[in-house]
């Protein structure tokens, strides 16, 4: 099923790094077989997807955030410079969120337990890596969405030279922000209440759909220029 989801065969799709990213992020990266995460991309405080996502919570749109150790290079620092600061312990308050937020959706148990050794401290040390906590809920999520594209986390030297020089075999997009102009409607656990909420993290899509995500994303990238 999946597999079909690809249809960019032939161009390399460029992405910013992202914390539980959105739908619209997925669904663009599950449309293209070749897709480079942008580990090394410049360091920017108003980027916020790197360490931020929204979540539908008894209330609405929740935003859930990790507080960064911000890096100490100056200009020249990108995003893999970037730390986790240990602040307001942080993990709990994102378990708290989730079981909140979707204890009662039909998947959250089948799900939850691969994404728990994230919402910890790693071995008491502070700050970790924030790239390295971006990539290991990454491939969770890949995993569980059934999303084939062959991803890598760093651009080579020819390829940013192609970006520079606007070629077309790499689709740049690490300065998108990945809301679909046209969302897809789901099931969504409070929808009778809240109405149907777009453009959140996919977890929400998966805690709610589990293994019918790959047919949403399917018909999101059929409906959206991706």
């Amino acid at each position: 099923m999946s597999s079909h989801l690809i249809k960019y065969n032939d161009t390399t799709l460029v992405l910013p790094p992202a914390l539980c990213g959105s739908i619209g992020y997925y669904a663009l990266m599950a449309s293209h077989r070749d897709v480079v995460i942008d580990r090394y991309c410049r360091y920017d405080k108003r980027r916020k997807l790197m360490h931020r996502y929204d979540i539908a919570d008894v209330n609405g749109r929740l935003t859930l955030t990790v507080p960064i150790a911000k890096p100490h290079f100056g200009s020249g620092a990108t995003w893999n410079d970037a730390g986790v600061s240990a602040h307001g312990a942080w993990w709990n308050i994102h378990k708290v969120a989730l079981w909140s937020a979707y204890g009662r959706t039909p998947f959250f148990e089948y799900y939850i337990d691969e994404l728990m050794p994230y919402m910890q401290p790693r071995d008491g040390i502070q700050p970790e890596s924030l790239m390295d906590l971006n990539i290991g809920i990454d491939a969770v999520i890949r995993r569980i969405a059934g999303i084939e594209s062959e991803v890598r986390y760093e651009l080579s030297n020819e390829e940013k030279e192609l970006i520079a020089n606007g070629d077309h075999s790499l689709t740049d997009h690490r300065n998108s922000n990945f809301d679909l102009d046209t969302p897809v409607e789901y099931y969504q656990v409070r929808a009778s209440q809240q109405g149907f909420i777009p453009n959140l993290t996919i977890l929400d899509l998966i805690f709610n759909m589990g293994p019918e995500t790959p047919l949403v994303l399917k018909k999101i990238i059929e409906k959206n220029i991706l």
